[in-house]
């Protein structure tokens, strides 16, 4: 098996998924057939801290209305959704997993951002858009499931105009130590691709981005990580939430094996804001 089709595997849930999320929506009271956008928001994005990692990142790409976007590894495209609905722009989402890439279709089809909002299916590194496509991109908690960085950010800088902005949120190495395995982004070594900081730095140069700013967010990530386990503890976990896109049977295990690399200070998640040369 070739890393895109184990990487892929991993985040399929077997064609259940959407039908998992509409009857966890109805348990939690919500009308499937009249949802409204935030309905969605507790389980609709799926990288550390969640929603204010995204009005975060956000607030320091300086977005604004009509602004044509990619959303790389878009997932159930609820960032994509986010940033239509709150910051104007338009919004293209590709992702490796079809079938994460229905069930987004679905959902915003469900809340009424199609006009906004687009999917495709296909990979990171094939790029399927023209040259200059996108006055903006930003990736959220994918690079880790990506070896090869370098081709990575090619592909983004060809399909980004000059002045393009370009937000990264990803979980880094941060420092020695083997990790323990099952991970939200990867269930075996084989499919992990931690990085330093550094190494991100040195690929956005080399293809084409200049640096703006970068910050680690450990201790943010902590925080949220601490919340949940402790609602695993307590068997207090809400019927929606980022569960459902992770496994249920396999989620406790993720969530206590990524806090534990945070609190070892082995990983963390980082911003880098840079833009297309």
């Amino acid at each position: 098996m070739d890393t895109e089709a184990r990487v892929a595997g991993h985040y399929a849930r077997g064609g259940g998924l959407e039908a998992a999320i509409l009857q966890a929506l109805a348990d939690a009271g919500k009308d499937p057939e009249r949802l409204a956008p935030e309905d969605l928001a507790p389980l609709e994005e799926f990288h550390t801290g969640g929603r204010q990692a995204t009005i975060d990142l956000a607030a320091r790409m300086g977005l604004c209305p009509g602004l044509t976007l990619l959303d790389i590894g878009c997932g159930i495209g609820g960032a994509a959704r986010f940033l239509a609905r709150e910051h104007g722009c338009r919004v293209t989402g590709i992702d490796l997993t079809a079938e994460y890439v229905a069930v987004a279709k679905a959902l915003t089809r469900r809340v009424g951002l199609e006009a906004a909002v687009s999917f495709r299916q296909g990979s990171a590194l094939t790029l399927p858009f023209a040259d200059g496509e996108f006055e903006g991109a930003y990736m959220l908690h994918v690079g880790m499931n990506i070896s090869d960085k370098a081709a990575l950010f090619e592909g983004v800088r060809r399909v980004l105009r000059p002045g393009a902005v370009f937000g990264v949120y990803d979980v880094m190495r941060l420092g020695p130590g083997e990790l323990d395995f099952p991970l939200p982004w990867a269930s075996m070594a084989e499919a992990s691709f931690v990085e330093e900081p550094a190494a991100y730095r040195q690929a956005l140069l080399a293809a084409g981005f200049t640096i703006e700013a970068e910050r680690e967010r450990r201790e943010f990530g902590l925080k949220g990580l601490r919340a949940t386990l402790d609602l695993l503890a307590r068997s207090a976990l809400p019927r929606l939430g980022t569960q459902l896109l992770m496994g249920e049977e396999h989620y406790p295990g993720k969530i206590a094996n990524q806090a534990a690399a945070l609190e070892r200070g082995l990983v963390g998640p980082v911003e880098i804001i840079a833009r297309a040369c």
